[in-house]
C-alpha cells in the first residue's frame, strides 16, 4: 500500500530562525511558522482568523540559506514531511513534538524592512544565490524578489 507524508505551507517566520551546529558539523535552523485562515461568520457576519504555529527546522543548504536570507515576519513557501520526535524532558517525563522537515524554503513577496540575516546585497545588485528547492528559473518570472 502507497503512502504520502507531504507538507506545503505559505506563511509568517514568527521569530528569528536559531542556528547550530550537530556534531557531524551539518548546520542545522529551527523556526516558528504562522500561517492564518480567515473567515466571516454567517452570522454576525463579523470576520474571524485563527492563526497555526508549525515548527520547521531545515538540515545543511537549507539551513545555512534560512540563516542567511531569512528572518521574523518574512513570508515564505515551506515544502517538507512531518516527523514526529520522542525526548525525555528534565523531570523524567517522556514527550512528543511534531515539527516539519523542510525539503525546500522560498521567500515569498518583498523583504520586511530589518528582516532576514546577514550579508545580502540590495535587489537588482549582483548574483543572489538561489535557495536549494527553488522553483524553476521559468516559473518565478513574476515572483517579487
Amino acid at each position: 500500500m502507497a503512502s504520502l507524508n507531504k507538507v506545503m505551507l505559505m506563511g509568517n517566520i514568527g521569530n528569528a530562525p536559531e542556528c547550530r551546529t550537530m556534531p557531524n558539523g551539518d548546520p542545522v535552523a529551527h523556526f516558528r511558522l504562522a500561517t492564518t485562515e480567515g473567515w466571516t461568520d454567517r452570522s454576525t457576519q463579523e470576520r474571524k482568523e485563527h492563526t497555526e504555529w508549525h515548527s520547521i527546522v531545515c538540515y545543511r543548504q537549507q539551513a545555512d540559506f534560512v540563516r542567511e536570507y531569512l528572518g521574523k515576519g518574512r513570508q515564505i513557501y515551506v515544502e517538507g514531511f512531518l516527523r514526529t520526535r520522542k525526548w525525555t524532558d528534565k523531570q523524567g517525563i517522556e514527550r512528543y513534538s511534531t515539527e516539519i522537515r523542510a525539503d525546500a524554503v522560498q521567500p515569498l513577496g518583498a523583504r520586511p524592512e530589518g528582516a532576514g540575516g546577514g550579508s545580502r546585497q540590495p535587489q537588482g545588485q549582483g548574483n543572489e544565490p538561489q535557495p536549494v528547492g527553488a522553483l524553476p528559473q521559468e516559473m518565478d518570472d513574476d515572483l517579487p524578489y
